[in-house]
């Protein structure tokens, strides 16, 4: 057996892992990789394999930085199958097709801008046409289910309870003198989160392959803290008419964000405030979660079939149309806008970044990891100026 890791290896984002045995190649996860401007372009156009040779792939979750390649898999001529379980599929059919959409209308931005100064046209990676074909290589598994492969090769997808439909992957391999087991977690959740259920113990292994973004830390005791920081956000914003503005991964961090709130506002600690969901994608996940209750913890499913909508308030607004996003630019706080992406690498976040930053009196909450060299990361490090749409701006937020 043979295992090559082609990203997320002394990095965060791009996971790839390459499995050769028994006369096959299976690959783990196939993630785009964010980070330097011209690495990102050279490792998301040339994956470090070759696709063809591919025989299936194993999808743990959709976040982006696991599944955001696959589309450059079908551009490049694989032709196998691509396994998750039935709520992977469904997030990773909307994630793909938003990422394709932002890469096209991010490129025509950047080079309407470079074209007036006579500079090289950008690319995207993959268009529609790329992330329908992948689509239709899907096909989905459920958890625990045993997974024929090949003659010698067998998998099996276990909760992770990272985001909706996520999954640890055993794989088993027999060869001459034996069985080798690797078993792959993917992004782990934890216990006691909202909305999922707690990942499963682990089974048993030869080899593991572990993500390790928070692996040197001791995580807080996340519920009691978060809801804390979003009331006093939310009450700073009430008292000083604040734009809360909120890069937020669409599927997860989202919809976490969401009940927090509603929790708060049930509970009589936070008055309402206007929160705009801007992001299509958000969206479009969000629908995809009312679909798979079976992935949901006890206390989600008993708000679903006791309160109605779990992700839905009269202060709540889903923001669909470009136009009513732009309007949200020059809308006075107090308000919170909920935007993709998590890492400010794109869409409409990026806007809303740009109007709010110049002012001191707004708040950006960031409320996921941001690799390094992401917009996201400077905004965490205090960058005084930063770069948006390849110009520098000032961030007094």
């Amino acid at each position: 057996m043979k295992i090559s890791f082609h990203g997320a290896a002394r990095s965060v984002t791009g996971s790839r892992h390459l499995i050769q045995a028994a006369n096959a190649r299976v690959l783990l996860d196939c993630g785009l990789f964010q980070g330097r401007r011209q690495e990102q372009d050279r490792k998301n156009r040339d994956l470090g394999f070759d696709p063809r040779a591919v025989d299936a792939v194993l999808l743990s979750h959709a976040h982006i930085d696991h599944s955001g390649a696959l589309p450059t898999m079908a551009k490049l001529g694989f032709r196998g199958r691509v396994h998750a379980t039935q709520a992977t599929a469904d997030l990773a059919k909307v994630m793909l097709e938003d990422a394709a959409n932002i890469q096209v209308n991010d490129c025509e931005y950047v080079n309407w801008r470079e074209g007036r100064r006579g500079n090289q046209c950008r690319r995207p990676f993959y268009d529609a046409a790329d992330v329908l074909a992948i689509v239709k290589q899907f096909e989905a598994v459920e958890y625990g289910d045993p997974l024929l492969i090949g003659p010698r090769i067998r998998a099996s997808f276990h909760d992770a309870g990272h985001i909706l439909g996520s999954a640890a992957i055993r794989v088993t391999v027999k060869e001459r003198g034996g069985s080798t087991t690797v078993l792959y977690t993917g992004d782990l959740g934890r216990k006691d989160m909202p909305i999922l259920r707690d990942p499963e113990g682990p089974p048993p292994c030869d080899v593991l392959i572990i993500e390790s973004t928070y692996g040197d830390r001791v995580h807080e005791e996340v519920g009691a803290v978060l809801k804390k920081k979003i009331r006093n956000l939310v009450t700073y914003a009430l008292a000083h008419r604040s734009k809360i503005i909120v890069p937020a991964f669409a599927v997860g961090r989202t919809q976490e964000l969401i009940m927090r709130v509603k929790e708060l506002v049930n509970q009589g600690l936070v008055k309402p405030i206007p929160i705009y969901i801007d992001s299509p994608l958000a969206t479009k996940a969000t629908k995809v979660f009312r679909n798979h209750p079976e992935c949901f913890d006890e206390e989600t499913y008993q708000a679903l079939t006791m309160e109605g909508d779990p992700f839905a308030a009269r202060y709540i607004r889903y923001v669909s149309s470009v136009e009513e996003s732009k309007r949200l630019n020059t809308m006075k706080g107090p308000c919170m806008i909920i935007a993709a992406s998590g890492m400010c690498e794109g869409g409409r976040v990026l806007h809303h970044l740009r109007y709010a930053m110049g002012d001191e009196g707004n708040i950006i909450a960031i409320v996921g990891f941001q690799a390094e060299h992401t917009l996201g990361r400077k905004l965490v490090e205090g960058w005084e100026m930063v770069p948006i749409f390849g110009e520098l701006r000032p961030q007094h937020a």
